[in-house]
Order: structure tokens, then sequence, then C-alpha cells
């Protein structure tokens, strides 16, 4: 049982059930069944990064997951991408078992992922070519996706030559010109500044809300957690990190990020969700000045 919040007044609200949250019928998007990943040490010895840990993510749905440093958030990630295979339980998408990279996906990792000799443009078209597109297809429809994060006339640029905001403009367009169904984000405004992440953040809603896939949206920031997605889901220290609960977000779309983070429900949503998190982030600091 989550402990009341501290001094505002208000009755507890206790986390959602973990298992069965999908919001929408029929299938959900990624479904995470009893999931154990245990990674082989040096000798006999096996490190238990995540344990048993159950979610479901809806199709459409924009699912936030937070956690301490080393609590497994990108192991779970790169469960549900197919480029790990859990040492138990079960990755289903779309009620389909997962045996290999999820096609049905699009990445966005934390690290840069564009080719240094190549501009914004190539950038962006480089996955539909080797996906068997036609080169003039390709670049036209790159340009698009270039008009849509804002970067129409940085096209002819190498990556040296923009901001770190926009490289992940472009990145971002990289991974959307595919049509993924389900996006699956790895901290991926970690290394901007503070104003730069409100911005993409709010981009990132702009094109989310227009054809909303299933997002898996994994970072440190509780606040921009809260502000972007439909449920919180938090996970404990590790090691054996487990999911610990989830909370529904109640703000309306669409958002700016300015403006939720004014509501007095964002605020009260903060506070319930810290008061269970940082016994698990004082863990997590503990555990990393201790190696």
């Amino acid at each position: 049982m989550m402990p009341p919040a501290e001094g505002n007044g208000m009755p507890e609200r206790r986390p959602t059930p973990v298992q069965g949250t999908d919001a929408t019928t029929g299938a959900p998007a990624v479904a995470l069944g009893a999931v154990t990943i245990a990674f082989r040490l040096a000798g006999e010895a096996t490190y238990t990064a995540v344990e048993q840990a159950s979610l479901a993510v809806g199709d459409g749905e924009f699912v936030a997951i937070v956690g301490p440093t080393g609590c497994g958030k990108t192991t779970l990630l790169n469960a549900a991408a197919g480029l790990i295979a859990p040492t138990s339980g079960s990755v289903d998408i779309f009620a389909t078992p997962l045996t290999g990279l999820n096609r049905a996906s699009g990445y966005l990792f934390q690290a840069e992922a564009l080719f240094a000799w190549k501009t914004a443009l190539e950038n962006v078209a480089i996955g539909l070519e080797v996906a068997g597109r036609a080169k003039a297809e390709a670049r036209a429809r790159a340009e698009a996706w270039l008009t849509r994060v804002g970067l129409a006339d940085f096209g002819n640029r190498y990556p040296h030559m923009l901001s770190g905001g926009q490289r992940k403009r472009v990145g971002l367009a990289q991974v959307l010109i595919r049509d993924p169904k389900i996006l699956l984000m790895d901290e991926p405004f970690g290394p901007l500044d503070a104003q730069t992440r409100q911005i993409m953040g709010n981009l990132l809603l702009d094109l989310w809300s227009t054809d909303r896939k299933a997002v898996m949206f994994v970072t440190h920031d509780l606040e921009e957690a809260i502000a972007l997605s439909d449920r919180v889901v938090i996970m404990s220290a590790g090691p054996a990190a487990r999911i610990m609960g989830e909370w529904r977000v109640p703000l309306g779309r669409p958002r700016d990020i300015a403006d939720v983070k004014l509501e007095p429900a964002f605020h009260e949503l903060h506070r319930e969700i810290w008061h269970v998190l940082k016994t698990e982030v004082l863990k997590g600091y503990a555990q990393t000045e201790g190696a």
C-alpha cells in the first residue's frame, strides 16, 4: 500500500494495478508479462537487472517510465525492441509473441544516431532508401518531415552544423518517417538544456497528437514524464528492479508543457509520485557511490 501524501489535505490515491492496464480496446501494442532479465557475469555469477516486470501499453497510449539510475528502464525498453531476449517471461506486440527485432517499432536513443557524412535530408531519407523506396520518393518525404519538425531550410546541413536541439529534430524525423506503430524513446532529450527540452517536448506532443502511436518513454525527469504522458510507471532501484506502481495523468490534451506545469493537478500528482520514488532514487545513488 502506498503511504498517503503528506501535508496536502487530499484523500489518498493509490497507483492503479500494473497488470491489465491497457486503456484501449483490443490487444495492447506492447505487453510485457512477468519479464525477468539477467546477465551472465564472469564465472558462474549472474546479475538480475529486471525481475517479474509486467506492463501493458495500449495502442495510441503514451507511457513514461521513471526510476533511479541503473534500475533497468533501458533494459526493459530494449526487451520491447527485441534487442534483448528476456531470461523468463513474455513480450507480445499486438498480441503476437516477439521473436526477434520489433519491426513495428521505431527507437530514438539518447545518443545521436546521425551519420556525420550525410546531410540532414539524407539522414532522414536513408531509412526509406534502405527499405527499397525510390531515392526521389524518399527525399521528397524527408523534405516533408524536415518541414514538420521545423527544419525546412536546414536539409543541406551536416550534423556538425546543427545545434543539439536541431540534431534531435532530425533524429525524430528519421524515426517517424518510417511510420512505426510503436515509438520507443530512451532519454531522448536528456542532453539538451531545459528550454530546448521543453520545446522538443511540445514538438513531440504535436506530432504524436496527429497520429497517436503507442509510446514508451524512458526518462529520469519526473516533471517531463507527467507533462508528456497518459500514465507514469515507476521502477524500483536495482538490482532485480521491479515495477512498483503506476499513476494515470489527469491532465487534458492538447497540452503545452509550460502551462500544464502550473496546474494544481500537476503538482498534486508530482507530490504523490515523488513520495514513493524518492526512497528508490536515494537507494540508486547509494549503490552508485558504493560501486
